[in-house]
């Protein structure tokens, strides 16, 4: 990380119930001297306020590849925050599956050293799959930071109240400290 640029963060938004709520990540982000860039899976984007997340962060939502000549719409990142990480995302990160912007960035970043963290929002039925536990066990094999979270029940409006997107915060306070 260059010590004469504010540190910028890449936030990772699934397609979640709660995905909307990003506004908490950005907003607490900024608060302790992070720029923010939101990079939405392809389905987030119906789950998010785009224009509004633009106007708070200052910079284009990312969604879809860039062509080949046009210049980079977010400086790189200094760490990465996956909020409310999808069984969807948890599992394809995992194998190495890059059919997404938003995944293409997370399996890149592993091998460019940038400190990752993810809160998963997940529901009990589907972490019953050993998919997913098998998967969430490979990306703390691959040093990303996975913050507790219990699962909720399926369909459980409850659940998006308690859901705290500054977790992954809080995870990666410690090893950008030491950097």
């Amino acid at each position: 990380m260059d010590e004469h640029r504010t540190p910028f963060l890449y936030a990772v938004v699934c397609a979640s119930a709660v995905a909307g709520g990003v506004d908490a990540l950005i907003t607490a982000a900024h608060a302790e001297g992070w720029e923010v860039g939101v990079i939405a899976t392809p389905n987030a984007l119906g789950f998010i306020d785009q224009e509004s997340i633009e106007k708070q962060t200052g910079y284009p939502v990312r969604s879809a590849w860039r062509t080949p000549g046009t210049p980079r719409p977010l400086p790189p990142a200094d760490a990465i925050a996956v909020g409310c990480a999808t069984f969807n995302t948890i599992n394809k990160w995992a194998l190495g599956i890059t059919d997404t912007l938003a995944l293409g960035i997370l399996c890149e970043a592993y091998g460019l050293g940038v400190p990752m963290a993810a809160q998963p929002f997940v529901n009990s039925a589907l972490t019953a799959h050993p998919a997913y536990t098998e998967s969430l066990a490979r990306l703390r094999s691959m040093g990303v930071l996975i913050a507790d979270q219990t699962p909720h029940p399926p369909k459980s409006k409850a659940a998006r109240d308690q859901y705290d997107w500054t977790r992954v915060l809080d995870l990666l306070r410690p090893v950008l400290r030491s950097r």
